[in-house]
């Protein structure tokens, strides 16, 4: 059995991974959250404890006892990351022997300043850890989870299905000119819970980068699935100079693939038809129209630079566990919608 504290366990990730944890019914949990127990009783067999992420002798308290701390605090809401460097403090004076920091990514981060602030926790990980091994670590990085490309299909139990620049329901997606090949990695929401299970329960040191590859997929192997999977509609755009000038429909497909210019990603342009709209719930009201196309055009260019093409530490480290395969679930997930 080994006890575990979930930061941020009120969370729509942290609930996926904590259904799983509680199944297994192996672990002593504790859900940490700044907010009081909701309404809706948790699992008896999970501990609510709420605490304040600004006093460091409030979280070391929390974590006295306990093995594993999974974070899930939402980088979003808290710019400079105190939150996570004071649980992390408190987790080296606890005595806890191992952190996974709030992740649940991309490996790189370049172009997607949303996310700096994992930068700097990975950072500061980095730097307590620096003179001696203080606090064992690792970097759970599933990619982009393959449930927002059945948007706005749930296929989750608790994440919210999120748009991203394939759009299957409108058969639609965006690409950088030229690079069709470069590499996304897919993973269910279902299939990064399970290796997380998985990785608490292993009794050997965990990897500083914990890569969960569920599909290694080049932009043009998705858009082969998209066309395979959703092509039932004629939908063939034609290419325009006021929409975008490197708009494409593929020969014999339904489904339009618009293909910008890297020259204008780079300077903040987003030469499409067709924009993000659905933000996530942690993106105020007045933040969400810029976050959105800062989104579409930092996967984009991130993705040229290899920041989705996850690595497998955790692949072969659970080499037995078979991870849902891209086209069967979106077959699935799509089957008789319009």
């Amino acid at each position: 059995m080994v006890k575990i504290a979930v930061a941020g366990g009120s969370g729509q990730v942290a609930q996926e991974v904590l259904e799983v944890l509680q199944a297994s019914k192996k672990h002593d949990i504790t859900v940490l959250s700044k907010k009081k127990m909701p309404m809706v009783v948790s699992p008896p067999d999970i501990n609510w404890r709420t605490v304040n992420y600004n006093d460091k002798r409030d979280l070391a308290e929390a974590l006295r006892g306990v093995h594993t701390v999974l974070s899930f605090i939402q980088v979003l809401s808290d710019a400079n990351q105190i939150a996570q460097r004071n649980l992390i403090d408190a987790a080296i004076n606890a005595g806890v022997k191992r952190f996974a920091p709030s992740e649940y990514g991309s490996k790189g981060l370049v172009d997607m300043p949303w996310w700096n602030g994992k930068e700097k926790v990975r950072e500061y990980l980095k730097e307590v850890n620096e003179k001696a091994d203080t606090l064992e670590y690792t970097l759970f990085q599933p990619g982009l989870f393959l449930d927002y490309l059945a948007f706005p299909n749930k296929t989750a139990k608790y994440v919210d299905p999120l748009q991203s620049v394939f759009d299957f329901k409108n058969r639609r997606a965006m690409v950088v000119e030229g690079r069709e090949d470069a590499i996304m990695t897919l993973t269910t929401v279902a299939d990064l819970a399970a290796v997380v299970a998985r990785a608490v329960e292993y009794d050997g040191r965990w990897p500083t980068t914990g890569g969960i590859g569920g599909n290694r997929l080049t932009f043009s192997q998705i858009f082969d699935i998209a066309t395979r999977v959703r092509g039932t509609n004629d939908l063939s755009a034609e290419c325009s100079e006021e929409i975008n000038p490197c708009s494409h429909s593929s020969t014999g497909s339904s489904f339009t693939v618009e293909k910008l210019r890297v020259d204008d990603l780079e300077a903040g342009v987003l030469k499409t038809s067709w924009g993000l709209e659905a933000v996530h719930h942690a993106v105020s009201d007045d933040q969400a129209s810029a976050l959105l196309k800062d989104v579409a055009i930092g996967i984009l260019l991130s993705s040229l630079k290899g920041a989705w093409d996850i690595s497998d530490e955790l692949n072969q480290l659970f080499p037995d566990y078979e991870f849902t395969r891209a086209e069967s679930f979106l077959a699935k997930a799509w089957e008789g919608k319009p």
